[in-house]
């Protein structure tokens, strides 16, 4: 197989359309996903979401319920798993121990039917594309977490496949790794061409690799979009505390909105009407120990401080009040203002620095 060879067979229109169904005794997938040629689509979801029950429907490994999987118009979930065109990196990537980095990507090809001596030759090929040529004849055992994740890719990639499913593909590597296979990864994924799923729990990793974010919950998807459309406008608590933000419902009117749990804020948007998600980040609440009555027109309340904890550089106070709220300090701030948890503090948020949309 040569490279034009390759490029060709990537290049041809595949687009995935799902509606996945899959019962499991009491829980319940019903998704549905689409991916285009060449676009990354990264699923996000808290621990038992159905991420992996998602990625083992479409790759054969669990069958549907209900539904049904098309990829560039032909019904996958009809063919056989062997039959499928489909790459899977598994998270703990299931390289075989006995054979060699070489020997591993060639296997998928000797499955479909190449002679030895061609499958080593594009086994070889693929590992000089994922700068592991100098490893070929290295077993899983003699090769770090990073360059078993890059044969477990190689091998995926070299099957030609029509659809290519990543489970946590930098979850088995220490933080430095990932840190560095990130952007690697992302270049070989935008570089294959047809449409690929990466699961993922590390919303940082999601938005690095991933062209489009569909987040599950519950078995449902709750949101997709850009990584951007997600992070400005997140539709769950889930997903607020996921990229850091307070959220909070409410019915709009005139510019002001009616918390469900208590409360009422200003907005700078008064054409908004109806249910919406209001979103402010923690960096925009101020803390004061009296009541504000000076400045420019804000949101004020009141309420108790009931944890206080170091996040990085910066101090998270969690403050209980008509809404509640988390507000991130400096640490000089924090010893200024002297915050101890069980005291009452005032909270401030300019209408500026609160994002209301539809719910």
């Amino acid at each position: 197989m040569s490279r034009d060879h390759a490029s060709a067979g990537a290049a041809s229109d595949k687009t995935l359309t799902a509606q996945v169904r899959v019962d499991r005794g009491a829980f319940t997938l019903d998704a549905a996903v689409t991916a285009r040629p060449g676009e990354v689509l990264g699923v996000i979801g808290p621990n038992g979401a159905g991420k992996t029950t998602l990625l083992r429907a479409l790759a054969g490994l669990t069958p549907l319920s209900g539904g049904r999987i098309e990829l560039d118009g032909r019904r996958l979930d009809q063919v056989p798993v062997e039959k499928r065109r489909v790459g899977v990196v598994f998270q703990d990537y299931l390289l075989f121990p006995h054979l060699s980095a070489m020997e591993n990507v060639a296997y998928g090809l000797r499955v479909q039917g190449h002679r030895k001596a061609a499958a080593r030759e594009v086994a070889r090929e693929w590992l000089d594309r994922v700068g592991l040529a100098e490893h070929a004849g290295k077993r899983p055992g003699q090769l770090s977490g990073g360059q078993a994740q890059r044969v477990a890719l190689a091998r995926a990639l070299a099957t030609e496949p029509d659809l290519l499913l990543l489970d946590e593909p930098l979850a088995a590597l220490d933080a430095g790794t990932r840190l560095r296979l990130r952007t690697d990864l992302r270049t070989h994924l935008t570089s294959y061409g047809g449409p690929s799923l990466v699961i993922t729990h590390d919303p940082v990793e999601a938005m690095i690799l991933a062209d489009r974010l569909v987040v599950l919950e519950g078995g449902r998807v709750v949101q997709e979009g850009t990584a951007g459309e997600v992070t400005r406008r997140p539709a769950t608590d889930y997903v607020a505390r996921l990229v850091g933000l307070n959220l909070y419902r409410g019915d709009a009117s005139d510019g002001r909105v009616t918390l469900d749990g208590g409360g009422t804020f200003l907005v700078g948007d008064r054409t908004l009407a109806g249910p919406v998600h209001v979103a402010v980040r923690p960096s925009e609440i101020a803390v004061y120990m009296v009541e504000p009555t000076a400045g420019s027109p804000r949101n004020t309340w009141r309420g108790r401080i009931v944890g206080v904890e170091a996040l990085g550089d910066r101090i998270r106070v969690a403050v209980d009040g008509a809404p509640p709220a988390l507000v991130d300090l400096t640490a000089d701030a924090v010893a200024d203002l002297d915050l101890r948890a069980g005291g009452d503090a005032w909270l401030t948020a300019k209408a500026s620095a609160l994002t209301a949309y539809p719910a």
